[in-house]
């Protein structure tokens, strides 16, 4: 069944439209599972399956694939047409990722057409809990944040607390017309690969909490157009903040998005 078909079918049982825009494009699908590396024997999680033609692709690579759907009719369509499938039904901001993703001799990947919504603390829930690599939907304005460098004006907090915890890069760029119905925005797939991250040091040689280091940087952010010395105190006593600027050689007149992952591990480990 073509995937508007299966909308249709879902919808008239449901009775009511689900309001959301499906992945119909199998050319983009097939795509989307070599970039998150999933084959015979791997460990698949998507998260938002909707009509499941991702779902479907994962299968037919021979991965092992976990399901997580809060729409309880497309879950019903997941469960009826795909059996092989581990369904869970809920939240992907709350569900026990460590029970939906237990440990075991293979690692886990990601594959997921994310809901924009909520796109960005998913990912961050996700790179908390890891994966092994993953390629992951957003809308094209995120993941050009995602993935900016300094003196981008797209980088920002978000490039920051990503690029510490993983390697990112733009892997499919797609037009409204692979979806259904079609949206007004273009999407882009990012491939994402965990790295152990390094939050920087304090100057005792004491390893920043990633707590701290995004406070910082959230601090830093936090009022673009100023000068980083005059941000930072949205957070922090200004005299702690022309010691730790001077002391990680930043000038305090730069603005946040020139300052880059290294500049951001110092100033983390030097505001106590």
């Amino acid at each position: 069944m073509h995937p508007a078909e299966r909308l249709r079918y879902l919808e008239t049982r449901a009775k009511r439209r689900f309001g959301q825009n499906f992945l119909v494009d199998q050319g983009v699908v097939g795509r989307i599972v070599r970039v998150a590396g999933v084959g015979a024997g791997d460990r698949a999680l998507e998260i938002g399956p909707g009509l499941g033609i991702l779902t479907e692709a994962l299968v037919r690579a021979g991965a092992v694939v976990t399901a997580i759907e809060l729409d309880r009719d497309l879950a019903a369509g997941i469960r009826e047409g795909m059996p092989a499938v581990t369904l869970i039904e809920g939240d992907a901001l709350r569900v026990d990722l460590a029970e939906a993703m237990p440990a075991g001799d293979r690692p886990w990947k990601i594959a997921a057409n994310l809901p924009y919504n909520v796109a960005t603390p998913i990912l961050m829930r996700l790179l908390e809990h890891g994966f092994e690599s993953g390629a992951l939907m957003f809308q094209r304005e995120v993941a050009l944040r995602l993935v900016a460098t300094p003196d981008d004006h797209a980088f920002g907090a978000l490039s920051v607390q990503v690029q510490v915890r993983a390697n990112v890069e733009i892997a499919i760029e797609l037009g409204p017309h692979a979806f259904h119905p079609a949206p007004k925005v273009h999407s882009c797939v990012v491939r994402v690969v965990p790295v152990v991250p390094d939050f920087g040091s304090t100057p005792a040689g004491a390893p920043v909490t990633a707590t701290h280091f995004d406070r910082v940087v959230r601090a830093g952010f936090a009022q673009r157009r100023k000068y980083v010395a005059n941000s930072l105190t949205s957070a922090f006593e200004r005299p702690a903040v022309n010691v730790a600027l001077d002391a990680a050689g930043i000038p305090g007149t730069l603005r946040a998005e020139r300052i880059d992952l290294s500049g951001w591990r110092r100033l983390a480990g030097l505001l106590g």
